[in-house]
């Protein structure tokens, strides 16, 4: 339900905004669906080989594997095993939340798993090396860095304090 609540609302947005545009005139309205058209066809062909390269990463993964790697008894080892997972996987959300998604559908726990995306999120190593070292103080992205380093743990944490394992 939340599912279509969240698509519903963006839709809104969309037809909000294409509002705002053809009141600003022609020029806008057609920049904004050549733009818009653009991206999206740009990112479709991504969005396909994330959804279903996980799909058959699925089905490639051995079940008991996961399980005993990343499952729900998998404990410390299984934390600190998605946690640097999540910190060395390359690519944007289609593929880490595409892996993500496979690992729970190939047996993973939601701990391990919940820690996986937190680290893919904030240690995601070659945007630390491509993007914010360059861009950012090498001195604010490492206090970044060690500040935010439990946050996959404490995360994984409030995980099993509301009922997941």
């Amino acid at each position: 339900m939340i599912v279509f609540v969240l698509s519903v609302a963006l839709w809104v947005i969309v037809v909000l905004l294409v509002w705002l545009a053809w009141r600003r005139g022609e020029d806008v309205l057609k920049a904004g669906l050549k733009t818009g058209t653009f991206d999206f066809l740009h990112l479709l062909p991504r969005l396909a080989v994330g959804v279903i390269g996980s799909g058959f990463l699925a089905a490639l993964l051995p079940p008991d594997l996961v399980r005993s790697w990343l499952g729900p008894e998998s404990g410390i080892g299984g934390l600190l095993l998605a946690t640097v997972a999540g910190a060395l996987t390359p690519g944007g959300p289609v593929v880490g939340f595409a892996i993500g998604s496979t690992a729970l559908k190939s047996g993973a726990g939601l701990v391990p798993v919940v820690a996986y995306a937190t680290a893919w999120a904030l240690f995601a190593v070659q945007r630390l090396f491509v993007w914010e070292l360059p861009v950012m103080p090498a001195r604010v992205v490492w206090l970044r860095v060690v500040a935010s380093l439990p946050l996959p743990f404490l995360a994984a944490w409030g995980v099993l304090l509301l009922g997941g394992r």
